[in-house]
């Protein structure tokens, strides 16, 4: 998997950036590792440098839902700070090896303390992610199966999506069960759900296995979206 388009995240100022690199160490992380597991205390934050991290949570059913995959400078495991005795509220999963900056939550705390102006900016990009979990969890609520995973092939566009001719290519080759995961979904039901859509014209799939939105205002119409920001609608 590539990086994502950078329209695609939230920067964050340089003086913020100074303030995680000073209060962080270095961590080697491997492929299939957890940097943490949901419901375990909360005690660290990452920046990832180089590599993949997976953010999912598990359903009542035991079903994996993946809400995120994050890669170089995305912040995981954010939304522990300033939370009394905290526990992580998903699972971080390695899918290639690479580094990330160890930032333990106590430490960043007091040193944000000292600087309100980076405390308030810091609580807005985690206010983003946590909208960004609300609108994937009202996509599937509302929506169901389809719904989930229209908006995830519209996220996968605005995150890895390429321009051409017929429509927006996702540059990035998904198996229907890497699909299904992020949906909640068994891998049939989606594969249902992208023969249905290949039928009316509205995607094509390439023998590696990337897909083409040839219609992305037929997902969105389906799904009644609310043209969020890129901030939010990415999968990142």
């Amino acid at each position: 998997m590539i990086g994502s388009k950078s329209s695609a995240k939230l920067s964050i100022s340089d003086e913020l950036r100074e303030l995680l690199d000073t209060n962080s160490t270095s961590k080697t992380i491997t492929k299939d590792s957890f940097l943490f597991h949901e419901g375990l205390e909360a005690n660290e934050i990452y920046i990832i440098k180089t590599g993949l991290v997976q953010v999912s949570k598990l359903t009542a059913d035991g079903k994996e839902l993946i809400l995120r995959i994050c890669n170089q400078d995305d912040i995981v495991g954010e939304l522990s700070l300033f939370s009394d005795d905290p526990k992580y509220l998903l699972s971080g999963k390695v899918l290639s090896s690479g580094e990330v900056q160890v930032i333990n939550k106590n430490e960043l705390e007091k040193a944000l303390v000292s600087h309100s102006k980076l405390t308030f900016e810091y609580m807005r990009w985690s206010s983003t992610q946590m909208r960004k979990f609300q609108s994937k969890i009202r996509d599937l609520l509302l929506n169901g199966k389809k719904g989930a995973l229209y908006s995830t092939l519209i996220r996968l566009a605005n995150s890895y999506g390429l321009e051409q001719d017929e429509g927006t290519l996702i540059d990035v080759a998904l198996t229907n069960q890497e699909l299904a995961n992020f949906c909640a979904a068994t891998r049939e039901s989606v594969n249902r759900l992208l023969v249905k859509l290949r039928h009316l014209n509205v995607i094509s799939i390439d023998k590696s296995g990337r897909i083409s939105i040839k219609d992305i205002n037929y997902l969105k119409s389906e799904i009644g979206c609310e043209n969020c920001p890129l901030e939010i609608c990415n999968i990142n």
